[in-house]
């Protein structure tokens, strides 16, 4: 692993947090992150709601079956793409441009000092559905995933997943 690549080999998914919480700095810091993100056309679709509430976390955790480590975060960070903003009013591009933001946001947690790990929401109608029902999300607002935020209780090893067998050079 090179050594100037380290932040984004320590970004790892945290499913265990500490009670400590999470400053409004910091969650400001990782909202300009993910919001440095490309996207098409400098479109900007993304859009986020902040969620402190442990009531409101658990009501989302209750709708996402492999989310129940945001009952534990002290912050969940639901993230929506505006299909209205979408380059093209296309959903494939508005997936891109949220998927980019996430990761920016993931990594800014990690170089941080945070934990967070990625909530899928999208394409699952029913996780959709909950979202857009606990938030009465206007019909352009699409959520696309929830991210879990707080102090790790552990600190996975840097790795890397480079598989030379995945890569083709080329042609296939």
């Amino acid at each position: 692993m090179n050594p100037r690549l380290m932040p984004i080999f320590r970004r790892r998914s945290i499913r265990r947090f500490t009670k400590r919480d999470v400053s409004n700095a910091q969650i400001r810091d990782l909202l300009e992150a993910a919001m440095a993100a490309p996207s098409a056309v400098a479109t900007d679709p993304w859009r986020f709601i902040v969620v402190r509430s442990a009531e409101t976390r658990h009501r989302i955790a209750d709708g996402l079956p492999h989310g129940q480590m945001l009952r534990h975060a002290p912050v969940g960070i639901v993230v929506l793409g505006d299909i209205e903003r979408a380059h093209g009013r296309l959903e494939s591009y508005l997936l891109q441009d949220v998927s980019a933001a996430i990761e920016n946001l993931l990594l800014a947690a990690s170089m941080l000092g945070l934990g967070a790990c990625w909530l899928g929401v999208h394409p699952r109608p029913e996780r959709i559905a909950h979202i857009r029902e606990l938030f009465q999300l206007p019909t352009n607002i699409i959520p696309v995933s929830v991210v879990a935020v707080g102090h790790p209780a552990v600190r996975p090893r840097a790795r890397t997943r480079y598989r030379a067998a995945y890569v083709h050079h080329e042609r296939w």
